[in-house]
């Protein structure tokens, strides 16, 4: 059984969903169709003509990238542009394309995770907050002798999480009552009869971002016809996702030392640096892609070093003035992402019972060489 495309986007936006994305960004399925079944997924950093090609050779039906294939607003659809030909390239392979970009990023478990995981941060935190994640507290009115089953349900869908204490919940007893009325089916008592139930009262608290999982679960395993529940908000700030991490390495660096971890990590062949390479470094800030706007964010961090893509020469100045060393492995650094979300995504579908295959693109998209 493989896998459609729908089903395999689900597992995408599970990890990293939509409304993680900065305003703006150009995320989701931008080529082709989701409503078919997918054998082979190629997840790549970019699409171009050789990733296009490399997707073709595979018998890939979808590719899951970083970058958008579509980034500016196209005027018109002519193939003798090279956005054109691409996209007539993808249409006529019948390859689907969709991008996972800064929710990626924001994600836990995600883009920045994976680069921080690699350089070795501990006691990591996010560099700018860009969701927080609501809380509502959820109470549902169940039978003693169903009490278990529902408690279950709400944590096995995500509910009862205070920091990191799970299963979480407070559980009262009390006395239900109803009156069953014509074309009912209770549970317990008959219809034309005022019923009463030792009942227990359950309260846990439940993030926005798995309500309805939590509800629909609760429901499920409700014995009731008609279940009696509360969900209202809470003043508590829930989790935080954003962009970026800062953490701290094992043991102090030079700034040249450190430097070469980031190397060796993130596999690229140079690094630019702006600082001191004796200075001592422990407190790491990392963001994927181009980052410097996140100078400020690193330096109220309190960050020795700030580790990002496409610093220009002007921001370069700034940070060296701030105090904050630079480490820039390039844009292409990202390319991190493609092993790891295969392998992610290809755990998701294998436990699921699906027989799609993921692949990781082998093609290099770093357009700049060294001479």
């Amino acid at each position: 059984m493989f896998a459609r495309g729908e089903t395999i986007i689900q597992f995408i936006e599970r990890l990293a969903p939509k409304h993680y994305a900065v305003e703006g960004d150009k995320i989701g399925l931008q080529v082709g169709s989701a409503a078919r079944e997918v054998r082979r997924v190629l997840v790549a950093l970019d699409v171009n003509s050789a990733v296009v090609e490399e997707a073709a050779k595979l018998g890939a039906e979808l590719i899951i990238a970083h970058h958008a294939v579509i980034y500016r607003p196209l005027a018109h659809l002519r193939t003798d542009t090279p956005a054109g030909a691409l996209a007539a390239r993808l249409l006529r392979n019948d390859i689907a394309v969709y991008i996972s970009h800064t929710n990626l990023d924001t994600a836990e478990g995600g883009m920045n995770d994976w680069m921080a995981e690699a350089l070795g941060l501990t006691g990591r935190d996010v560099l700018e907050e860009v969701h927080t994640d609501k809380l509502f507290k959820l109470v549902v009115f169940v039978p003693e002798t169903h009490q278990d089953k529902v408690r279950a349900a709400l944590f096995g869908a995500g509910a009862g999480w205070i920091g990191n204490y799970s299963h979480c919940s407070f559980n009262s007893e009390g006395t239900g009552t109803f009156l069953p009325r014509e074309g009912t089916q209770p549970f317990i008592g008959q219809q034309g009869r005022l019923e009463s139930a030792a009942e227990i009262r359950i309260e846990t608290v439940v993030p926005q971002s798995v309500r309805k999982a939590v509800v629909s679960a609760m429901l499920k395993a409700h014995p009731y016809e008609e279940v009696a529940y509360d969900l209202y908000p809470m003043d508590l700030k829930g989790r935080s996702f954003g962009l970026g991490r800062v953490g701290v390495l094992p043991q102090p660096e030079t700034l040249d030392q450190f430097a070469e971890r980031v190397k060796q990590a993130l596999d690229v062949p140079f690094v630019r640096i702006v600082g001191d390479g004796s200075r001592p470094i422990r407190k790491v800030a990392v963001l994927g892609g181009s980052g410097a706007k996140y100078i400020r964010h690193a330096t109220f961090a309190g960050a020795d070093v700030l580790v990002t893509g496409d610093i220009d020469y002007h921001s370069a100045q700034d940070a060296e003035a701030a105090g904050l060393a630079i480490v820039d492995p390039g844009h292409n650094a990202e390319k991190i992402m493609k092993p790891k979300l295969a392998e992610w995504l290809q755990e998701q579908l294998k436990s699921k019972g699906y027989a799609t295959e993921v692949f990781a693109s082998e093609v290099h998209t770093e357009p700049f060489k060294l001479r």
